[in-house]
């Protein structure tokens, strides 16, 4: 506020000495036109010396306001026709020829009142320049900024898009593969369950051929040997010495899920007197599958030692036995 005030004053100050200076050149210079013309006539000018702050507001703006242009000065009357020297006559005194008026001068011009009222000079500007500057340059430094987020989140939302389709192709794709690979499991299961089946098949068959020719094979052996036990032994004592074989092995054998009840397989035990097992042999037209042997002949083994007590004449160190699967 001191930096403004002081140029407030600074520029009263210049413009009154403007005023003053151009009041002196135009006085001065009607004053040697005059001298020049025809000697000067009215009072001479004078200036009065004022302190600007002594001054009024309504004065200080007054000065400080552009002055109105003066009005331009009358043009200088016309030099007057040099009169011929009369010859003067002899010892008469003659008149002064009659002086002309002088012409008005712009300082003796009445002044016309003012009509209207002096438009009103505005209060100088107090807005600090640089401060207004600084503004300026942080309002455009925030308009580039902000057309930089701008441009900043369009190249963003851009790229997002850009993601978001890349990710939309790598899903379909993706799913694409997941659809082909389960059609190819489904495809590959359903080849599996058709060779199980006909592998099913197959082994349905081999083993219906195998109980045929097992079933043959014991008829044909019943009707060519004799029982187990001597030759000229008791048939009703073989056959309860078979029997007891039997329920010894089926007590101590778990049936497997393959082997259906009621299916027979021709085994071969050898033995010691009192039951001890030795060996176990399968004969090569058994149905049961090497699982079903397997329990077979842990099942013989399990029984040890075998029916004896009682059995004694017809005791065979070498049984030919037909096994029959059934549960307990």
């Amino acid at each position: 506020m001191r930096q403004q005030r002081a140029e407030t004053v600074r520029a009263v100050l210049l413009a009154l000495g403007l005023h003053v200076l151009l009041i002196l050149m135009l006085v001065f210079g009607l004053d040697w036109t005059r001298s020049r013309a025809e000697p000067a006539f009215g009072s001479p000018v004078s200036a009065d010396i004022i302190d600007p702050d002594a001054l009024s507001a309504a004065q200080q703006r007054a000065l400080a306001a552009d002055p109105e242009p003066l009005p331009d000065p009358p043009a200088p009357p016309e030099p007057l026709p040099t009169p011929e020297p009369e010859p003067e006559p002899v010892e008469q005194e003659t008149a002064p020829p009659p002086q002309p008026l002088p012409a008005p001068v712009p300082e003796d011009a009445p002044v016309e009142p003012q009509r209207e009222a002096q438009e009103r000079i505005p209060d100088p500007d107090t807005v600090d320049q640089d401060a207004a500057r600084q503004d300026a340059e942080s309002e455009l430094t925030a308009q580039r900024e902000q057309e930089e987020r701008r441009r900043q989140e369009q190249i963003d939302l851009t790229e997002r898009q850009r993601q978001e389709e890349a990710e939309q192709k790598r899903r379909l794709a993706q799913q694409q593969r997941e659809e082909e690979l389960r059609k190819l499991r489904a495809e590959r299961e359903r080849v599996r369950r058709e060779a199980d089946l006909s592998e099913q098949r197959l082994r349905q068959i081999a083993e219906a051929r195998a109980r045929q020719a097992a079933d043959q094979a014991a008829a044909s052996s019943q009707a060519a040997s004799p029982p187990p036990g001597r030759p000229d032994g008791s048939s009703d004592l073989a056959a309860k010495y078979a029997a007891a074989l039997q329920e010894a092995i089926a007590r101590q054998w778990t049936r497997p899920d393959n082997v259906p009840l009621g299916q027979r397989c021709r085994i071969y035990i050898t033995q010691l007197p009192g039951g001890e097992v030795l060996n176990v042999e399968f004969d090569p037209a058994c149905p049961y599958d090497p699982l079903g042997r397997r329990s077979v002949e842990a099942a013989v083994r399990r029984a040890a030692p075998l029916p004896y007590a009682g059995f004694e004449s017809v005791f065979n160190r070498r049984l030919n036995l037909n096994f029959t699967a059934q549960d307990r």
